[in-house]
């Protein structure tokens, strides 16, 4: 019997941190949140000083019971949750669910899960942060409030299945601004001049300067407003004489970014990589819990992932620069240690920046240990951090004016005379090198051609996932944890689909953000969502008390909430015109919406009744394809089809057969297991009762089906369960070899 019990949330923490304790631990999974507030109802009572009910979450019973036996029999409980208010938060209701005794439990923290970290952990054991847990309370009960306050509103006004948050809805807000600021922008018309010149030597390359003045005064963005004004310039230059009036020669000096937050991680990882910032945080989980690397025991490969602070141990920099010394030379040595301080709001400068936990794991030899995706992430993240503790990059830079009667041009070159950092962190896609010939002053020039550029203002951009994350974080809403959630919430609800990768708001969305703006002006919004963040990190360091934080919310909250029940008139969501013309009559198709999402219908119904079904992105979902696989049971061949969600299944062809299988990570058709006969009969129709496996066990269906739908659950047995649980073993081992 282990002396130690350590609770961790994850199955893949378990394992990788049970290598490093030995047998004295034993370490088990709470698989997450185990208490949660009550899916049926409000469960926080707003008369009653906004005192939450928690329950038990039905899929944790098991675990429950069994983490409670093994506590039972431990001297010590170490909970081993993350290293947030949320993770404290779950260490906190593991206390309270298995009725741990504050003398029994030692809350240990890490950010990283290596041997070195996990053993000083449990060397250096604390009692729960209160202020953390209260913190993470009172966000918790906040998004109930918003949601199950404000999502009956919205299915009595506008539609049935909406919901409202607190972070989501200012989100959704952003972006509608921004598609506001984009219909409103009136363009403004521009000129440039440019020109082309060489130096008089036989065979010399050609390069370009710039209008940058005109005397004393300097030419603007907007000063050249017509062509007018460009022609009258081009006047005055014609049979000028390009004359060098000086020439500078200086150094300019280029810093390496930061290592990662979450936020510039997510950012960095759709940009350079096209990862979805759910994606990036799936991905990055698996790289900190742990991966079999060679011979070595499992070992997480980057420090904790959600993250706002850009502080480094001292230890891990000391590492990093030994390594940089070895690796690349003394001169990419920066002269003093570098250290960076965050410019996000509220940051938690208690944690760490994203690094790897030893620079000496380089990605290159251990990519055969990890797959595509893992590989690609650590080598952004390993690069990105290598580099912020390397020296600056150096450039020449070379600022030639060029005098053509009171005209001056401009012509500047860049060229990198050292990489510094750049030696392991590409940055060709930010700045390019030009060259410039060597020009000295009073040098004729000859003008090969005059370039005149008409230009127009462009409007701003829409947010795409990388710079909607970014301005969040700027705002100082939510938090590291909370942005890939957010952005996937606003999809899945169609607030807003991506166009390419660019955010456009749904009628839907239009129509909801109106809604919350005019009548929760107050409460939803960029200012206040910000300063409730505030009022959180308070919280955490016990400067206010969680009740106030609520009830200054919550008494404005329900006064609007109240007015809006009154006065507030249904609300009806526009069709959204499209280019796409109906295949049928040639009307122009638009968006419609229904329980099922969104779809493209014909502008002429009813007397043209068209679809066309559409992902949650707002894109076309491609008909029926015939493909080269068979029906098991009438050897027609199969339809591929895609649903509302994007997943993909076969169909029979025969629409008589009404065949079906799910596709499998190959694409290949997803076989089930053989019904097995039994001598049950049916309790509705007297036929025979199968035997099937499925996802949640074994059940007993009608041989009639369909006519008769009859379906009896089969209760596990412990002979079944083990039977299960040899099968799965037998599978892995079959993989392995």
């Amino acid at each position: 019997m282990s002396k130690y019990l350590v609770i961790v949330e994850s199955p893949a923490k378990e394992k990788t941190i049970s290598k490093i304790l030995g047998k004295d631990f034993e370490v088990k999974s709470s698989y997450g949140h185990i208490r949660d507030l009550p899916k049926s109802k409000l469960g926080i009572d707003t008369e009653n000083n906004f005192e939450p009910t928690y329950t038990n979450i039905p899929k944790a019973k098991k675990v429950i019971s069994d983490l409670k036996k093994k506590a039972d029999k431990a001297d010590i409980v170490y909970l081993a949750t993350d290293f947030d208010r949320e993770g404290e938060a779950i260490a906190w209701h593991l206390k309270e669910a298995l009725r741990l005794p504050d003398s029994k439990i030692s809350r240990i923290t890490f950010h990283e899960i290596t041997p070195e970290a996990i053993l000083d952990a449990v060397k250096h054991p604390r009692s729960l942060d209160m202020g953390l847990v209260n913190s993470q309370q009172a966000r918790r009960l906040l998004d109930r409030l918003v949601g199950y306050k404000l999502s009956p509103l919205l299915w009595k006004k506008i539609k049935i299945g909406l919901s409202a948050g607190r972070v989501q809805s200012v989100a959704v807000m952003i972006i509608c601004d921004r598609e506001e600021e984009i219909k409103k922008f009136v363009s403004v018309e521009y000129w440039s001049i440019e020109a082309e010149l060489t130096k008089t030597d036989k065979d010399a390359l050609p390069f370009k300067a710039i209008l940058a003045a005109k005397g004393d005064v300097k030419f603007e963005k907007l000063s050249i407003k017509t062509k007018e004004e460009a022609d009258k310039i081009l006047i005055d230059l014609k049979e000028a004489k390009y004359i060098v009036k000086s020439v500078e020669t200086k150094q300019r000096k280029r810093s390496p970014y930061a290592p990662y937050t979450t936020s510039t991680l997510q950012q960095d990882a759709s940009r350079r990589l096209g990862f979805s910032p759910s994606r990036t945080m799936v991905i990055a989980q698996k790289l900190y819990e742990g991966a079999h690397i060679g011979e070595n025991s499992e070992i997480g490969l980057i420090t904790y992932m959600r993250t706002d602070s850009l502080n480094i141990a001292k230890s891990a920099q000391a590492e990093a620069l030994k390594f940089i010394e070895s690796s690349y030379g003394k001169e990419f040595l920066p002269k003093t240690a570098r250290f960076y301080k965050t410019k996000s709001k509220n940051a938690q400068e208690a944690h760490e920046a994203i690094r790897p936990t030893s620079p000496k794991r380089i990605p290159s030899e251990i990519k055969r240990y990890l797959t595509p995706e893992e590989f690609k992430l650590y080598d952004l993240i390993w690069k990105r951090f290598t580099a912020s503790q390397m020296s600056d990059a150096v450039y020449n830079v070379v600022i030639a004016e060029i005098a053509v009667k009171d005209y001056i041009f401009r012509a500047s070159g860049s060229s990198l005379i050292f990489d510094g950092f750049m030696k392991v962190y590409n940055i060709d896609d930010d700045e390019k090198e030009t060259k410039l010939p060597t020009l000295t002053e009073k040098e004729i020039l000859n003008l090969l051609r005059i370039i005149p550029q008409q230009h127009f203002t462009e409007h701003p951009p829409r947010y795409n996932e990388a710079s909607l994350i970014k301005a969040l974080e700027e705002h100082g809403i939510g938090r590291p944890s909370t942005y890939a959630p957010t952005i996937k919430t606003i999809l899945d609800r169609l607030y807003a689909r991506l166009d390419g990768k660019k955010f456009v708001p749904t009628n839907l969305g239009v129509v909801v953000n109106d809604v919350l703006k005019n009548n929760f002006g107050a409460v939803v919004n960029v200012e206040f969502t910000a300063n409730v963040e505030e009022k959180l990190d308070d919280i955490a360091e016990d400067k206010t008390i969680w009740q106030n934080v609520l009830k200054d919310f919550y008494i404005p909250f329900d006064k609007h909430l109240a007015d809006a029940e009154k006065n507030l008139q249904r609300q009806k969501i526009q069709p959204q015109m499209t280019d796409e013309v109906c295949p049928n009559c040639g009307k122009p198709m638009v968006i419609r919406d229904s329980r099922n999402g969104q779809f493209l219908g014909c502008s002429g119904y009813p007397d043209c009744k068209t679809t066309i079904s559409l992902d949650k992105n707002g894109k076309k979902i491609e008909g029926p394809q015939e493909t080269d696989m068979k029906c098991d049971k009438c050897g027609i061949p199969l339809l591929k089809k895609v649903g509302f969600r994007g997943r993909q299944y076969l169909v029979c062809k025969n629409e008589e057969c009404k065949t079906a299988y799910n596709i499998d990570k190959n694409g290949n058709k997803a076989i089930k297991p053989a019904p097995e006969h039994t001598n049950v009969k049916c309790e509705k129709c007297g036929a025979e009762m199968l035997k099937r496996i499925g996802k949640r066990g074994s059940f007993l269906t009608c041989s009639a089906f369909p006519k008769c739908r009859n379906l009896q659950w089969i209760p596990k047995t412990s002979k079944e369960e083990t039977t299960q649980k040899t099968r799965k073993t037998s599978k892995k081992k079959t993989q392995s070899k």
